[in-house]
């Protein structure tokens, strides 16, 4: 489990008895960037030392970024990587602070090319080398295709008279988890305070969910309580495509009281130290407390998730979206407009014959209130043309779904071509039910770079649009007609969602269970639902499948959420019985 383990000199020795002064910092680091990741790394080292601080304490895979997915299978990334490693301990030789840092390191043995692994060095060498026990192969996670586990045991390091029990994200996540999918027969945190840890230290890339901070936090008190042991905790912190993770790092005593925290979806970090004569942490500064409104931290997730998006991909960061007068839509823009500015949001009202006044009003008026640009365009010249042209074929049926849709497809063609044309990525404003249950059209409303709202369900999307007046800007942002009028595609005359959804109250409370619980539609029926409506939802949901593999990407929000955590067959008949 360790390389070059611990040889504690005669000046370290000599100093065993001081206090340690540790930070713990959580990076947003990009994916794949290991040159710029690794100077992130070491300008917080040389900070870290400038402010006298013993430890460094750093996030999982902060060299490479998180989750780094097929790189990893690259030689000429994994060498990259490990040359970054050595960087990173080289910069220790003439400072006084330690740095404790996730990384990949090579596997010379049988298995896997490459391990998981978390460094502590100092003085230029490395005192050990940690591998990660438990590799999770779950939702969005897949390490065992890339790494060889820890199979060699448990070993305490010894860091300046302080013994460390150092593991690496899933290792604390063992026994509770938000959704439990696998039941460990190991337990790193037990086995290293029976060893003798003083202090129990965990390296994450733990993924943002709208449950998370709280889950996080009952994990890591039952540790301490458990355990009798103190706890350091580092997570990671940024977007990277599709999955956002909100650092929430902090330090525990071992009576389960948090002592110093960090800010959530912020670079940030926190300085404790160490008593050695009261064996407890002491915070260096007051705690930052953390963000406990469910739409405050969904409203932080996507603002950051929108910005890490452009940023890392090294897009442009101007978006063009279209906007209908309903509140899926206006949900995207006023987010796109707190993440990117106002001055790179372009939004287009797209009407139809079948479109109402009010819609075209409160899309004005809510452009108005952001400051962004709106233009109108006209479906209806198209329509006509195309059912001209459509004549020939169409003739003598009703008019139905294609007709329907063919007007989302024009929108989705006019969005793209201007999209196109000037450069700006165009966002996808579907939310969670329709993209559960196909209501929404391919080619048409799924267009998009980015899928902003996909992991929230339409209840969520009013509860945010609600916190934003009410709490955010503390006035009528979001027009209160938006908020007010029944959900319609327009797409027929006087058109309701509700004429072939089931109410979102109820569609969603279903959802719920089926999606994230993953419960059958008989357990669902027995929690009160109609029978007949939940076998609908659940056909709905089945048959979108091969819709939702043509999406674009959308940010995660959930424990649960479509796209690379949900892999189900597009051909199949288990829930079609």
């Amino acid at each position: 489990m360790f390389e070059n383990s611990c040889l504690l000199s005669t000046n370290q020795n000599t100093a065993a008895l001081a206090n340690l002064k540790i930070r713990i910092k959580q990076i947003n680091t990009i994916v794949g960037d290991l040159n710029g990741n690794t100077q992130m790394v070491l300008n917080a080292l040389a900070t870290a030392s400038d402010n006298q601080l013993d430890l460094l304490v750093l996030q999982e895979l902060v060299t490479c970024g998180y989750p780094p997915a097929d790189l990893l299978e690259r030689e000429s990334f994994r060498e990259c990587t490990y040359t970054c490693n050595d960087q990173i301990v080289e910069a220790t030789r003439n400072m006084d602070t330690a740095i404790l840092f996730g990384t990949v390191t090579a596997n010379q043995g049988h298995g896997r090319r490459m391990f998981n692994a978390a460094i502590l060095a100092a003085k230029g060498e490395i005192i050990s080398t940690t591998y990660k026990t438990l590799l999770p192969t779950y939702d969005i996670f897949d390490e065992l295709r890339y790494f060889e586990p820890n199979n060699a045991g448990f070993e305490v390091v010894n860091y300046r008279g302080l013994k460390l029990g150092i593991t690496i994200c899933e290792d604390i996540w063992n026994v509770d988890n938000e959704i439990v999918y696998h039941n460990y027969d190991q337990d790193p945190a037990a086995e290293l305070k029976a060893l003798g840890a003083e202090v129990l230290v965990n390296v994450s890339a733990s993924p943002f969910t709208k449950r998370k901070a709280d889950v996080r936090l009952r994990m890591l008190r039952n540790h301490a309580l458990e355990n009798d042991i103190p706890i350091v905790y580092v997570n990671q912190v940024g977007a990277n495509t599709e999955v956002i993770f909100d650092g929430d790092s902090l330090v525990m005593n071992r009576d389960g009281v948090v002592v110093a925290d960090t800010e959530m979806f912020e670079d940030s970090q926190a300085d404790v130290i160490w008593d050695n004569s009261m064996r407890t942490f002491v915070s260096l500064q007051p705690n930052v407390g953390r963000e406990s409104s469910t739409q405050a931290r969904q409203f932080k997730a996507l603002k950051m998730g929108i910005q890490d998006y452009f940023r890392k991909s090294g897009l442009a960061g101007k978006v063009v979206l279209g906007l209908s007068g309903g509140i899926d839509s206006a949900l995207v823009a006023v987010l796109a407009t707190e993440a990117l500015g106002a001055q790179n949001v372009t939004a287009f009202t797209l009407p139809s014959m079948f479109s109402s006044e009010g819609s075209i009003a409160d899309s004005n008026l809510l452009a108005q209130n952001l400051g962004i640009t709106l233009h109108q365009l006209s479906v209806t010249p198209a329509y006509d043309t195309l059912l001209q042209t459509l004549s020939p074929v169409f003739e003598g049926t009703e008019f139905g779904l294609a007709e329907e849709n063919l007007q989302s497809r024009i929108r989705g063609t006019l969005l793209m071509a201007i999209s196109n044309k000037f450069g700006a990525i165009l966002l996808n404003t579907g939310n969670k039910s329709e993209l559960a249950v196909g209501y929404c059209t391919l080619y048409g409303d799924m267009n998009g770079g980015l899928s902003v709202i996909s992991d929230l369900y339409k209840t969520e999307v009013y509860a945010l649009c609600e916190w934003l007046n009410k709490v955010h800007y503390g006035r009528e942002v979001i027009p209160s007609e938006i908020l007010t009028k029944e959900p319609s595609a327009e797409l027929r005359p006087d058109q309701k969602d509700s004429d072939s959804l089931p109410e979102y109250s109820v569609l969603d409370d279903i959802l719920k269970l089926y999606v994230e619980e993953q419960l059958s539609a008989e357990v669902i029926t027995e929690r009160g639902f109609d029978a007949d409506v939940v076998k609908k939802v659940v056909r709905l949901t089945d048959g979108a499948e091969f819709k939702r593999r043509q999406s674009p990407p959308g940010l995660r929000l959930s424990a649960k959420a479509f796209g690379i955590g949900r892999r189900l067959p597009i051909v199949q008949r288990w829930t079609q019985q």
